[in-house]
Order: C-alpha cells, then sequence, then structure tokens
C-alpha cells in the first residue's frame, strides 16, 4: 500500500461529493447502534483503488453484529449494492460496498493496534455532525 503525500491533513467539507448521501446514511446507521467515534476518510486524493473508508468503534462482538446489520440495511436503502462482508471475527467485521465504500466496525483494541487513521493519516476527514433530534 503506498500513500501519497498530502499537504493537508484538515476536514473537508461534507457538501461536493455524488456519495455524500449514502455515506451520510452509513454514518447514521452506526450511530444508531451506538457505535463510537465514527470517522469517513477520503481516500480519492491517496489511493488509486478506494475512495472511503468508514471507520467506528463497538465494544463487544454482539454489538459489532449490531451495527454491521443496520450498516448493510441502511446503506442498501440508500441505494448501494449489497456488500461483501468479511468476518465474522470478535474485533473487526469488513462491508465493502465495491472500492467506493470499505466499513470497518472494530473494537476499541482492535482499531488501536491496527491503526487504520494512522495508515491513512494523509487522507482527509469528512465531518458528518450528529444529527440532533
Amino acid at each position: 500500500m503506498t500513500k501519497v503525500p498530502s499537504a493537508a491533513h484538515t476536514s473537508t467539507d461534507a457538501s461536493t461529493d455524488s456519495l455524500l448521501p449514502q455515506l451520510r446514511a452509513i454514518v447514521d446507521a452506526a450511530r444508531e447502534r451506538r457505535a463510537e467515534d465514527v470517522v469517513v476518510l477520503d481516500l480519492t486524493e491517496v489511493s488509486t483503488t478506494l475512495e472511503y473508508f468508514v471507520i467506528c468503534t463497538a465494544t463487544a462482538g454482539l454489538q459489532l453484529n449490531a451495527v454491521r446489520e443496520n450498516v448493510r440495511t441502511k446503506a442498501v436503502e440508500a441505494g448501494f449494492s449489497r456488500p461483501t462482508v468479511e468476518g465474522p471475527s470478535e474485533r473487526w467485521l469488513l462491508l465493502a460496498f465495491g472500492a467506493s465504500v470499505v466499513v470497518h466496525i472494530m473494537t476499541k483494541e482492535a482499531r488501536e493496534y491496527y491503526d487504520l487513521e494512522g495508515l491513512w493519516s494523509d487522507a482527509n476527514k469528512l465531518d458528518f455532525p450528529e444529527n440532533v433530534v
């Protein structure tokens, strides 16, 4: 995996991409099942094969599965094809919606160990504030 250096490591305004409604649906679906620290990385400037990572933390295996099922359902409702799912694992589940969006649902320990945000530190973060009801 080769990363292209980037001058900016700042958040990107989440208003200019056609996938943003689907990304919002995924972020909201993860939060509905109490996933924590949901981060969206825009990989379009640092990868030739991937567009976005959604990374979130779940506390245990049951919550990993609940987040996975809700994300899968809401993403399909938002227009994505059914994802490829890698797992099951007690620490990390992955949903791949083609090369466009890859969702990583991880325990806190797995997230710290694999440090995807550190590996992809040149990617911009998209800001999806929590919806206030």
